[in-house]
């Protein structure tokens, strides 16, 4: 074969090599984000058929992301700081479990489990985020708004008409329900992730394109059923975000804007407590009113959860270095309780608590660096970035990440599946600033 006939074929090969590499990240995004709408709707995937299921899920991602490098005939991994923290909590998990550290080792593995899942979700979402196109972002955008629509209507739809049942046929011992989730709280802790997205790809839309009317009351309709599920926790949260929301945009956002949106604010906000009141039964706006009356609940009370806060630092005293092993709080606690009651405490109520007796301070400090680098990145070039509609949708992800780690205070969302899933692509799409300004720029050229 001469050279002449040699460079078309070579030319071929190179473009069927890219167009394999191109559809393998298509099918990557199309699959992560197909994970993380499935996840909710599998009671929270907290069953073990379901976080089963998110492992070998996981597994499939990374994969598909791996035959995208080997079709580019070179690894590209874009480097975050975050990895160094995470990757170390990981062998802290692997230290307890292999040398015995942990006193159920059986809880430990399954831990574990859970946690390489969410490091895989986190590392190839930080990976498919630095190379999406504005399309992808708008589609993504979209494609929130509307879950977190159907999502929130379905949940207020079932919560009148099944009786305390998931899916109208699935009855549960907890009886707060909310959603597809067993807790009304975990449920809450999904839509403090879904609003702000939801609300970030609203606002950062070019003005006068049509259906932002009806993308609005899709917001508003969330906010009213993350209200109707009566979690004080997700109102708490929700009031931080709307705060630093509403701080960022006086601070960051462009001036051209910042007219309408100090408006657009506060009237969404009346718009979406209104629209909750009209739904509202009676009881449930009682309840949220309760948020600094500590004997009031039904389910576990606010006093009780600060005892266990502080029996858990008991057990930091005596396991203060490595702690008892992940996952290993429920056979661990019932030494430590100083109260009597006829619940099983599995979880602390306090994921920050529960994190310092399972891992001790070497863990803790590692969540707190971790949490550290997080908002250093997350906050990081604002002005710019809100030049973008990635960047909204970024802003959006960022304030889905304050919001639960506020919750987390008080409730145990990062135990459950398909809400540490969200929390982990959240917070890789939160920390790409540089890489989707670099995306937005070459695309605006």
């Amino acid at each position: 074969m001469t050279s002449a006939t040699a460079t078309p074929v070579l030319l071929v090969q190179e473009r069927t090599k890219d167009a394999v590499r191109s559809l393998a990240i298509s099918m990557a995004r199309f699959f992560l984000v197909l994970i993380l709408l499935i996840a909710p709707l599998a009671f929270g995937a907290v069953q073990p058929w379901a976080w089963g299921a998110l492992v070998v899920a996981a597994v499939f991602l990374i994969s598909l992301w791996g035959l995208a490098q080997v079709q580019q005939g070179q690894a590209r991994v874009l480097w975050s700081p975050i990895y160094v923290p995470v990757a170390l909590f990981l062998f802290l998990g692997l230290a307890q479990f292999l040398g015995g550290l942990t006193l159920d080792s059986y809880a430990t593995r399954e831990a574990l489990l859970k946690l390489t899942t969410n490091l895989i979700l986190f590392f190839v979402a930080v990976q498919l985020v630095a190379t999406a196109p504005r399309s992808a972002w708008r589609a993504f955008g979209l494609i929130i708004t509307l879950f977190a629509f159907s999502l929130a209507l379905f949940a207020i739809v079932q919560y009148f008409s099944s009786g305390g049942l998931i899916y109208w046929i699935v009855k549960t011992p907890s009886g707060c329900t909310f959603g597809p989730y067993l807790n009304h709280n975990h449920y809450a802790g999904l839509m403090e992730m879904l609003i702000p997205i939801s609300a970030g790809y609203v606002l950062g839309r070019p003005e006068g394109q049509r259906g932002q009317s009806l993308l609005g009351f899709a917001v508003l309709v969330a906010i009213a059923s993350s209200l109707l599920s009566g979690s004080r926790g997700g109102l708490i949260s929700l009031c931080a975000e709307i705060a630093i929301l509403a701080a960022i945009l006086f601070r960051f956002s462009p001036a051209a804007r910042r007219r309408p949106f100090a408006a657009m604010v506060p009237l969404g906000v009346i718009a979406a407590a209104v629209l909750f009141f009209w739904m509202d039964p009676g009881h449930i706006s009682q309840r949220l009113a309760t948020i600094a009356n500590i004997p009031y609940k039904p389910e576990v009370t606010l006093a009780e959860r600060m005892v266990v806060s502080k029996d858990s630092m008991r057990v930091f005293a005596d396991y203060g270095w490595l702690g008892t092993g992940l996952g290993s709080f429920e056979v661990t606690y019932p030494r430590y309780q100083s109260f009597a009651t006829d619940l099983m405490w599995d979880h602390a109520h306090n994921d920050y608590a529960e994190a310092l007796v399972e891992t001790g301070l070497v863990g803790g400090s590692l969540i707190l660096s971790a949490i550290v680098l997080f908002l250093r990145q997350a906050f990081h070039n604002l002005r710019k970035r809100l030049q973008h509609e990635a960047g909204w949708i970024q802003l959006g992800a960022t304030l889905g990440c304050c919001g639960l780690l506020v919750h987390s205070f008080g409730d145990f969302n990062f135990h459950i599946p398909a809400n540490a899933a969200w929390f982990s692509v959240c917070s890789a799409i939160a920390i790409q600033s540089k890489a989707v300004s670099r995306t937005n720029d070459v695309l605006s050229s």
